[in-house]
């Protein structure tokens, strides 16, 4: 038995089979719709995570490895203090507009994430060309692991590599952005951190306002070389046993 619809002087002839096959293709396509959409919305979460979990673990790690290294060498903690201070003499808060003429707090983060990257092993890469490099023949398709670790103690491109001196990037042109190889805790080329500027202003500023209101000391009676400076295991390296230091509100 078929259905006979007409509209204006058109008419058509519709069989109950044809009619059949007419919903299965538009159940098909709205089945295929809400799959698609379920897999847009895994992805959107995803990368949000992603992008959460890469800026806000990295940027804690390096605040606590800055903070570490400041309470093991105090008169690094008093010339940051100093300067901040000095340069926000008379405001209430540090502001980004204050940042920039903040040379030896850039200094510090600098040093911090020469000697502590919070990723030491950097994303994976892949070779797209068969290379010679050094002598060693690198096909293509080989998966390549950047140490930054092992880059930023380099006793070839750095003096006394194993010191914390934030003084070494003063005057100097290194900078993080991955233009100086020998200084890439971002990365660097097209894989490199996307979020390079938002995490440089994001610990400067958060070390700016730490050190401009508050004073920082180890616990009494212990000094900087009692400090456990082990490193955790992990894709970040965080300390492995928790940072204690006495906070005391700035009189000034």
């Amino acid at each position: 038995m078929g259905l006979f619809h007409s509209f204006a002087s058109s008419s058509f002839f519709i069989t109950a089979s044809s009619l059949s096959s007419f919903m299965r293709m538009n159940l098909n396509k709205v089945v295929l719709s809400i799959a698609t959409l379920q897999i847009l919305l895994f992805m959107i979460r995803e990368l949000t995570l992603d992008t959460f979990t890469a800026g806000t673990d990295t940027t804690y790690t390096t605040l606590e490895w800055i903070m570490t290294e400041l309470l093991r060498h105090p008169r690094a903690m008093e010339k940051l203090q100093n300067e901040v201070r000095q340069l926000a003499q008379g405001k209430s808060e540090i502001t980004e507009d204050d940042l920039g003429n903040m040379q030896y707090l850039k200094a510090v983060i600098k040093e911090t994430l020469r000697f502590h990257p919070p990723i030491p092993l950097l994303l994976p890469r892949e070779s797209m060309e068969d290379v010679k490099l050094l002598g060693y023949h690198i096909p293509a398709k080989t998966q390549v692991i950047i140490n930054a670790w092992t880059i930023g103690r380099d006793p070839l491109s750095w003096e006394n590599p194993e010191e914390y001196r934030p003084e070494r990037f003063l005057n100097s042109n290194i900078d993080v952005k991955g233009l100086n190889f020998e200084l890439i805790p971002f990365g660097a080329g097209r894989r490199g951190c996307p979020g390079i500027t938002f995490a440089i202003i994001v610990n400067e500023l958060a070390l700016a306002r730490l050190v401009h209101k508050f004073n920082f000391a180890l616990p009494e009676r212990m000094k900087g070389e009692d400090l456990d400076m082990t490193e955790g295991t992990g894709i970040t390296i965080r300390r492995q046993s928790p940072l204690l230091a006495v906070v005391t509100p700035c009189s000034t």
